[in-house]
């Protein structure tokens, strides 16, 4: 385990943020598919490239995030799931560390398949807030830990670029209200919290056609 230390938006300080250490390459890929077409194929496709706008595409997804949101599903040291998802947690509760690291290698393996916006204006809306944030509310751009191009940051910040604008937005609200509060130092819900429903919806829109 170990740390990096980063800001808390709008206050002007740093706080340590748990990394988790880079999980290693299958040792079985042939382990890693045979779990794919068991577990996750029919919600998540084969490749990742999830056909379900309520499932999120898994394909490039960096393997210590999928790592540690596998890892969140599951009860610890006797407590509740920091990501309590009822299908998720049957899913993953029965298996491994090694097959979760697995999993998630796999996974960053596939290529994601590129997504466009759909509705122009509201892209436009949420390349402002996705570039610039929201001065007026402390809304600080999403480039400073996602990056220009939704690439994200292992382990602590995901891949976003060609995620469904759907899946996105329900998870954004979900942080607004706290029922997802698995993010570290409360920083997706410190942002969540600050956006209107529209405002969240131009930024999913943005989000999904980036690459």
């Amino acid at each position: 385990m170990k740390f990096r230390w980063l800001p808390v938006l709008g206050a002007g300080a740093f706080v340590p943020v748990m990394v988790l250490a880079q999980g290693p390459a299958p040792a079985d890929d042939s382990q890693a598919r045979r779990l794919v077409t068991q577990l996750c194929a029919s919600c998540h496709a084969e490749d990742g490239n999830s056909a379900l706008v309520a499932n999120p595409v898994l394909a490039g997804q960096h393997a210590d995030y999928t790592l540690k949101q596998l890892l969140n599903f599951r009860p610890r040291d006797g407590k509740p799931p920091e990501r309590p998802n009822a299908v998720m947690g049957g899913m993953v509760g029965n298996l491994s560390a090694d097959e979760l690291r697995n999993l998630a290698a796999y996974f960053e393996a596939q290529k994601r398949k590129p997504r466009a916006a759909r509705d122009p204006e509201l892209a436009r809306l949420g390349q402002m807030i996705y570039r610039g944030g929201i001065a007026a509310r402390n809304v600080a751009a999403c480039t400073a830990c996602h990056g220009p191009n939704g690439s994200g940051i292992p382990a602590q910040f995901p891949l976003l670029a060609g995620q469904f604008a759907e899946y996105t937005a329900a998870q954004l609200r979900a942080f607004r209200v706290g029922e997802r509060a698995n993010d570290p130092n409360r920083m997706m819900r410190a942002v969540a919290e600050k956006l209107s429903d529209r405002e969240i919806s131009a930024l999913a829109e943005y989000i999904a056609g980036l690459r």
